[in-house]
């Protein structure tokens, strides 16, 4: 009796055991595809070049926040606005499980927003479960004010998959406005 007992409690230790070992296999694989803040700010330092000085501060803020992306883009958009305005860029969205993709993104604006830039964006993805996650509209607010050159950040949503765009640009802009980004896998004029 006494080691049919013990004989039932290995087993049920051994089914403990082995849930245990998948689950830090699982969390462990899933730590594989999402990208640590020292990756991030080196791709964009060799992406930004000089105008990167506060590029690990504003990383930090956003991984603070949101914590460890799994996807990013690189690439640059223009923007223009006088109340409305619209947004075209291009980029590659690199993941370290499903590969490299193109991706362009446009989109309106409208808010108390003046001026035009020229962007060398970094787009940090959270939450993308699929490459196809990625392509729809993400809505948000943003902000800016510089003269010349500036770096900056909002955060865009469209359900669980958040985009945290990083933008280093040349012009002039002034102005707070709502709008949104679409993201697709083909370029095209139409920001709607």
């Amino acid at each position: 009796m006494l080691v049919k007992i013990l004989a039932r409690g290995m087993r049920a230790l051994s089914i403990v055991a082995a849930f245990a070992v998948l689950a830090v296999a699982f969390a462990a694989s899933a730590r594989a595809n999402e990208y640590t803040a020292q990756e991030i700010v080196d791709s964009g330092h060799k992406f930004f070049g000089a105008t990167s000085g506060g590029l690990a501060t504003v990383v930090e803020k956003i991984f603070a926040s949101y914590g460890l992306p799994n996807g990013y883009v690189l690439g640059e958009e223009g923007s223009g606005a006088l109340v409305g305005g619209l947004t075209y860029g291009e980029g590659t969205l690199y993941t370290k499980n499903a590969g490299d993709h193109r991706v362009f993104w446009q989109g309106p604006s409208v808010g108390w927003d003046f001026g035009g830039q020229g962007s060398r964006t970094m787009i940090l993805v959270y939450n993308l479960d699929s490459i196809d996650a990625v392509y729809g509209r993400f809505g948000g607010v943003a902000g800016s004010a510089y003269m010349v050159a500036g770096l900056g950040f909002n955060v865009m949503k469209n359900g669980r998959v958040l985009l945290v765009p990083v933008r280093t640009g040349v012009g002039a802009r002034l102005g707070v406005n709502v709008g949104y980004l679409k993201v697709t896998d083909r370029p095209t004029w139409n920001p709607f």
